[in-house]
């Protein structure tokens, strides 16, 4: 699996986003962290699932970036990070369609050669308008005031399914959730003074750690998951725990407690099995 490790080493490269003087590697704001997490999640997808790759090799597959997409009950909208889908012959799009392996260039994410190996691997999967939504990709992240973030980081994972399961009962609505582990972060929120006085004081926030991540896990596991198209709730969700400290620091992995063990339903590796093995039954007759 590449996507874990890819997320952490892209992070590791601070970059000025916006106007906040401070080079950081993450930003509230930016959603480099959240293409980049659900970039690597379906590359290990199609590293992962046979049919899947036959599927994009045919041209019967193709994916969509921030997709919107309307819940049928209830009338709501949501723009998701990623999504795998058919193509729509009558759409259109405002670009030209882009191929998946460029944007690791457009997000500027750090390749090392096994990765690269991994990827030229793959067939080639083109950007195409949306038509049956088959995969619906939305990462997270709660990087600090833990406390606070946690019931609207739920809330909204929450709509997340719904609106995906109330557009197309069919789809596979996949969640990842990037956990702060750190004992203190940079928070460009508390730090937009910085703006306009970039040499004043840098406000540094401190967390109770490993308490504050734990208490978010825990809410992230109360989520709903569904092993039928009949229920609700995601059909696969994991849980990433880095270290970052947005003051420079190298972004890593933390694979302890409070992380999901290898065990856990909501490991990476877990979550991405579950997918392939959901996609191959489900959609074996595309």
């Amino acid at each position: 699996m590449i996507g874990p490790g890819l997320l952490v080493r892209t992070m590791s490269v601070p970059r000025k986003i916006g106007r906040f003087p401070l080079p950081l590697a993450y930003h509230s704001r930016s959603d480099q962290h959240s293409k980049v997490a659900c970039w690597g999640v379906l590359v290990d997808l199609l590293s992962s699932t046979p049919l899947l790759r036959e599927q994009v090799a045919a041209g019967k597959i193709g994916f969509g970036i921030n997709h919107t997409i309307t819940d049928f009950q209830q009338n709501r909208r949501k723009a998701l990070d990623l999504v795998v889908c058919t193509p729509n012959s009558s759409g259109s799009s405002s670009h030209s369609p882009r191929s998946f392996a460029s944007l690791a260039d457009h997000y500027k994410m750090d390749l090392g050669p096994e990765e690269r190996a991994v990827l030229d691997a793959l067939p080639a999967l083109t950007e195409t308008p949306v038509g049956s939504l088959l995969i619906a990709l939305e990462a997270k992240a709660c990087m600090t005031a833990h406390r606070k973030a946690a019931p609207r980081l739920y809330d909204e994972l929450n709509s997340s399914h719904q609106i995906v399961h109330g557009s197309t009962s069919q789809a596979l609505a996949v969640g990842l959730v990037m956990v702060n582990i750190a004992v203190s972060f940079v928070s460009p929120d508390s730090n937009e003074h910085l703006i306009k006085v970039p040499e004043a004081e840098v406000t540094i926030s401190r967390h109770d750690q490993p308490r504050d991540a734990d208490l978010v896990i825990s809410k992230v596991e109360h989520l709903p998951r569904r092993s039928r198209t009949s229920q609700e709730g995601f059909d696969g969700l994991a849980v990433l725990v880095v270290d970052c400290d947005n003051q420079g620091s190298p972004v890593t992995l933390h694979e302890g407690p409070p992380a999901p063990s290898a065990a856990s339903p909501f490991h990476y590796d877990a979550m991405i099995h579950r997918i392939a093995g959901e996609y191959s039954t489900r959609f074996q007759g595309l």
